[in-house]
């Protein structure tokens, strides 16, 4: 019975069928997406594969704006609900916003409708929070069930649940959508339905932490204005250092997730020319990434900082996205993603360190508030890579992951800023009062 009641506490179930389900969807979008405007190309153009490319990029760029743009309000209300009445809100109705578009997937494959439809699904799950809301909820609920001291371990342990999910599930979906597009389809929509219902009848949220700032504000009651000045310059360094976190991880997110769009269609080019198998081991490799880096924080945070393990996972994907520049053969792919092994190590770290500057009862907001920064970052910088990659298609197809590596390198700035502020401020609370 104990064992029972611990279990429906967890959220990792969740997760782990959400993105299993995600990946399945991934894979088949793309290879959808692919055969439809191949088949618009092939009749309508004299250059069938440079405007095969622009079609796919085109369709994605949109597809990702609507993604990125219609959350925003919902996501800020289910936000307030998840920390005013339930945590389990932010999570849950996301989810039934991404059933019902993986559903619109599985009609078009079906009766054969446009795939333009699929901006229909965008919107549909948009409405209803997007990845923007899910996510920030499932961080604010696994920050609230953490000490501070284990919460980087913690944040990536889902991360890591995220990842084996996503690597199983895109091995498995090459060669499910060799037998079957619906089949694919179909077990993306029912793995979604699973993790609704057990958010509604199993999922148990209990009782929160408190955090570092919940004691100091109780503190600050309880001794009065004069015994709680010392914490003014404390605070200082945390607004202070939530600005540059914000800086660093807007950066990144814009370095990982312009590149990582791109990359959907570059693998889909000559001279790689992927299939639907191809493209399953592909986004499996991406999905090591989240083993290594759960790896690598289990190891590193022994002996490290946390602002040390963000740099190092910065450079790790700064190096790989740059070699990526130049792959032209499939062994290069995987060297290059190689290289990215603890690429995922900066986003979970640095929400960790913006948890521990808010009261337990803000995690949602700070989540969500970063989660949208990255929504409003997307819709600026998916239809400028986008440009960009078409515009150096001919001349260096890959010169868009190199401006990324660039930018990764700048996301670094801020962090080693953090690093040397956070140093001061443990001295000075080393200092006798």
């Amino acid at each position: 019975m104990e064992c029972a009641a611990l279990f429906r506490t967890y959220i990792e179930p969740v997760v782990l069928a959400a993105q299993f389900g995600s990946a399945l969807y991934d894979t088949g979008l793309q290879i959808v997406v692919k055969e439809s405007y191949n088949r618009k190309t092939s009749i309508n153009s004299t250059n069938p594969g440079d405007d095969l490319q622009k079609a796919i990029s085109n369709f994605y760029m949109i597809y990702s704006m609507i993604s990125s743009f219609v959350p925003f309000l919902p996501a800020l209300f289910l936000a307030r609900l998840g920390d005013k009445r339930c945590r389990k809100i932010p999570i849950g109705v996301p989810l039934v916003g991404y059933f019902l578009s993986r559903a619109l997937l599985l009609l078009v494959v079906l009766v054969e409708l446009p795939i333009e439809v699929m901006f229909g699904g965008a919107v549909l799950y948009g409405l209803c929070g997007g990845f923007s809301s899910y996510w920030a909820g499932v961080m604010a609920l696994a920050s609230s069930r953490s000490s501070e001291e284990r919460r980087s371990l913690q944040l990536i342990r889902i991360e890591l649940v995220y990842g084996i999910a996503g690597f199983v599930g895109s091995l498995c979906s090459g060669h499910i959508l060799s037998f079957s597009q619906a089949v694919l389809v179909g077990a993306s929509v029912f793995l979604y339905l699973l993790c609704i219902i057990y958010i509604a009848f199993v999922l148990k949220v209990t009782a929160q932490l408190g955090s570092l700032a919940d004691r100091n504000k109780s503190e600050e009651e309880q001794s009065g204005p004069l015994e709680s000045t010392g914490l003014c310059s404390l605070c200082a360094y945390g607004k202070t250092n939530i600005v540059l976190l914000f800086v660093s991880a807007l950066l990144y997110d814009v370095s990982v997730g312009s590149a990582m769009e791109i990359l959907i269609s570059f693998v889909m080019k000559a001279p790689l020319d992927w299939g639907a198998k191809e493209v399953g081991y592909g986004n499996a490799a991406g999905f090591v990434i989240f083993i290594t880096s759960f790896l690598g924080v289990w190891v590193f945070s022994r002996c490290l900082r946390d602002t040390t393990m963000i740099i190092i996972g910065m450079l790790s994907f700064a190096s790989g996205i740059y070699v990526m520049s130049f792959v032209r053969k499939t062994y290069l792919f995987y060297i290059a993603r190689a290289l990215n092994l603890f690429a995922l190590i900066p986003m979970p770290t640095i929400r960790s360190l913006l948890s521990k500057q808010v009261p337990g009862s803000s995690y949602g907001k700070i989540m969500i508030v970063l989660q949208l920064s990255f929504t409003l970052a997307g819709v600026a910088y998916s239809p400028i890579f986008t440009k960009i990659y078409q515009a150096t298609l001919d001349w260096f197809a890959g010169f868009v992951f190199t401006l990324s590596s660039i930018l990764t390198c700048l996301a670094i700035i801020p962090i080693c800023i953090v690093g040397w502020r956070t140093t001061r401020q443990e001295g000075y609370e080393r200092i006798p009062s």
